[in-house]
C-alpha cells in the first residue's frame, strides 16, 4: 500500500491538524492477476470494482490493477504475493498450489456447481466463511467465486464418447478435474489457463477445459477446431478463485475506507464476480458460433454415466479429507446445500 500525501501529512501533523489529516489519508492499491484485460472478470468485475471503490471513497483510495503478471511472478504466486504484501490485492486459483488448500476442493468436484457462476459463487462466499477463514486468515478475503460451465475445447473432431477422452491430452486446471479426466482415460496436463494457447499451438496438449468466456481473449478459438458441451444443471468440473488483499494493507486503512472496502466485499461481490462469468460465457460462444468450428453437445445418457464416475470420485475425495482430521462429508453436504440454495433464489 502507497500513502500519497505522507508528506502533506507530516505538515498538517506541525499544524496541528492531525485529525482532519487522517481521515484525508489517500491510498493507491495495487491489484494483480493473470487473466489478459480483456477477460470478462477483468471487463465486468475487476475494473468496476475498482472504479466503484474509488467512486465511494471520494477518490481517496485509487485501485491500479495489473493483468497478465504485469508486476511479475507466475500465476502459481498470487496467493504468496497478497500475503506478503507484493501486492495489496489480487485474484488467486487455490487449484494452483494443490494440497495447500484442501477444502475449496469441495468447489471443484465433478458436478458440485451449478450452470449459474453468480449463484454457485454466491455458495462458495458462505462455504468459505466456514471451511476457509482459518486457512486463508493471512489474506483479508474480499470475494470468493467460482466460474461457468467447463466446455472441452480440442483440435480435430469433437469429444462425443467416453472412447474419444482415451490417451487424449487434456489441460486440466485442477486436482480434481484431472483425476476426472485420468478416470475418464484421458492424460491429464495439470497448467495455469495462460499457458494453455501455447501448449495447444506445440501439441504439448491436444486440448483443454476453460469456460466459453475466455476462449476469444486467449484465442483458443483460433487454435481448437471443435468444442464439446456437457448438457444438465450442473457443471463437468469448477475452479476456485479468491479476490484477497493484503492483512496489513487493510488493517492500515482509516475506519471509513475499511467501511468502502467492506461495503465492497461478501457475499454480494462474491455473486458479483460469478455473475461476470456468465455474462462473458454468453459472449464468448456467440463469437465461437460464428466461425467455422463444430460445437457439440454430449448426449445426456453419456453425461448420466459419467456423472456416476464422479460421483464416486466426490465420495472417495470426502474420504480422503477424513483421513486427513477434516469434516470431508460434512464439506460436501454444505456445498450441496448452498448450491441448491442459491441456485433457487
Amino acid at each position: 500500500m502507497k500513502f500519497t500525501l505522507k508528506t502533506a501529512l507530516a505538515g498538517a501533523v506541525v499544524l496541528g491538524f492531525t485529525a482532519t489529516a487522517s481521515f484525508a489519508q489517500e491510498v493507491t492499491l495495487r491489484c494483480q492477476h493473470f487473466l489478459p484485460p480483456k477477460g470478462s472478470t477483468p471487463l465486468y468485475f475487476m475494473t468496476p470494482w475498482a472504479e466503484k471503490v474509488e467512486k465511494e471513497s471520494g477518490g481517496r483510495i485509487k485501485v491500479e490493477l495489473y493483468p497478465a503478471m504485469q508486476l511479475g511472478g507466475k500465476p502459481q504466486a498470487l496467493y504468496d504475493q497478497i500475503r506478503d504484501g507484493v501486492i495489496d490485492c489480487g485474484w488467486a486459483l487455490p487449484a494452483y498450489t494443490p494440497g495447500r488448500f484442501p477444502e475449496a476442493e469441495a468447489f471443484e468436484l465433478p458436478f458440485m456447481t451449478g450452470r449459474n457462476a453468480e449463484a454457485s459463487s454466491k455458495a462458495a462466499w458462505e462455504f468459505s466463511e466456514k471451511y476457509l477463514k482459518d486457512r486463508m486468515g493471512d489474506v483479508h478475503l474480499l470475494a470468493t467465486h467460482v466460474h461457468g460451465p467447463g466446455v472441452i475445447h480440442k483440435k480435430g473432431e469433437p469429444v462425443m464418447a467416453l472412447a474419444d477422452f482415451d490417451g487424449l491430452k487434456l489441460r486440466g486446471p485442477s486436482r480434481q478435474a484431472n483425476t476426472l479426466f485420468e478416470t475418464l482415460g484421458a492424460t491429464p496436463v495439470g497448467m495455469p489457463l495462460p499457458t494453455f494457447p501455447e501448449s495447444l499451438s506445440k501439441g504439448v496438449v491436444e486440448g483443454g477445459v476453460i469456460p466459453w468466456e475466455i476462449v476469444p481473449p486467449l484465442k483458443v478459438h483460433e487454435l481448437a477446431d471443435a468444442h464439446t458441451e456437457i448438457p444438465g444443471d450442473r457443471s463437468l468440473y469448477n475452479t476456485f478463485f479468491i479476490w484477497a488483499m493484503n492483512k496489513d494493507t487493510y488493517a492500515g486503512l482509516p475506519d471509513d475506507l475499511k467501511a468502502v472496502i467492506d461495503a465492497n466485499s461478501g457475499l454480494e461481490t462474491s455473486g458479483w464476480a460469478g455473475a461476470s462469468f456468465d455474462k462473458g460465457d454468453v459472449i464468448g460462444r456467440e463469437i465461437v458460433a460464428g466461425t467455422d468450428n463444430k460445437i457439440h453437445e454430449l448426449d445426456p445418457a453419456l453425461v448420466a454415466e459419467i456423472k456416476t464416475i464422479g460421483d464416486a470420485q466426490v465420495e472417495a475425495w470426502a474420504a480422503d479429507m477424513t483421513s486427513k482430521g477434516l469434516d470431508g462429508e460434512g464439506m460436501v453436504a454444505l456445498a450441496k446445500d448452498l448450491i441448491a440454495k442459491y441456485a433457487d433464489q
